[in-house]
């Protein structure tokens, strides 16, 4: 089991301002371990990211919201997700992990706690595709609350699962990370190819325009990333969110500065209107901020 680097702990301050209202809509706690530990089955540790870290960021940063992202560090438990959400008031909702387990009472306790969507993992080093009789009997579930599912995927997935799972699905479903496309292969590769095309056809579809780190072929600033970015908010402005991914669990290549990447969004968001929409007005949508 492999542990993770802690995320920079000098975040610098972005160079322009956020607008007000303004969501981190991926973002992640863990820990403390001593108060909600880890997954036995866990296939990382994390350093403990508590909730006390990811508020002290985003007010530096001057992120008013945020969507707390189950990882699957914390498996099925949803505790320190949902006491974060209930600390923060109304500044947070959140997105659980769930297994066949989950009854009605089940959701309802989440959706009462702030959870507004599912979270599925078909990313091979953290095991890989789910058992999809669950996973399509949760979105019959979750169809009936109103929620969405978000889909962790690698770029080879987009290719595999465009027919014959994505086609399929009924609920909105946001896919995180660019689709974890890579950089180095350039805007013609085929599953950047497919998620544009996705994105433009599907009016379920959404998209996490963040991860730069783990699209870029190379070190921060991560600036190989804006094209794919920039690509994915033109062809669905209403349907494109943002985030840190703090505390940047498993990255291999080089930690972000979470003040960069809110400055690396300016780069490949310069439009005022559009960005008001990725920060702001999706996310309030999707997420059903007050």
């Amino acid at each position: 089991m492999k542990s993770c680097l802690p995320p920079d702990p000098h975040p610098t301050k972005p160079q322009q301002a956020l607008p007000p209202l303004a969501c981190d809509a991926h973002c992640h706690v863990f820990g403390p371990a001593d108060r909600f530990p880890y997954a036995p089955d866990r296939s990382y540790t994390p350093p403990d990211a508590p909730y006390e870290d990811l508020v002290a960021l985003h007010d530096f940063l001057g992120l008013d919201r945020g969507v707390i992202v189950q990882a699957s560090c914390h498996g099925t438990d949803n505790t320190a997700m949902l006491d974060a959400i209930a600390r923060g008031e109304g500044r947070y909702r959140g997105v659980a992990i769930v297994d066949d387990g989950i009854d009605d009472k089940g959701l309802e306790t989440l959706d009462r706690g702030g959870v507004r969507g599912v979270r599925f993992n078909f990313v091979q080093h953290l095991g890989g595709r789910p058992d999809m009789r669950v996973f399509w009997r949760v979105l019959d579930k979750v169809a009936e609350m109103g929620w969405h599912v978000v889909l962790h995927l690698d770029a080879n997935d987009i290719v595999e699962l465009n027919g014959d799972v994505l086609a399929k699905i009924r609920v909105p479903f946001v896919i995180d990370h660019m689709g974890r496309v890579q950089a180095a292969e350039g805007l013609g590769q085929e599953p950047f190819r497919l998620l544009l095309a996705l994105m433009r056809d599907n009016p379920l579809a959404w998209v996490k325009v963040c991860g730069a780190e783990r699209v870029s072929a190379g070190k921060r600033p991560f600036d190989d990333a804006i094209p794919f970015a920039g690509a994915l908010i033109d062809a669905a402005p209403d349907r494109v969110l943002w985030g840190t991914d703090f505390p940047h669990p498993n990255i291999a290549k080089d930690m972000p500065n979470d003040g960069g990447l809110v400055d690396l969004m300016f780069r490949f968001c310069p439009d005022e209107d559009l960005r008001r929409r990725l920060l702001v007005d999706n996310p309030a949508r999707l997420y059903d901020f007050a």
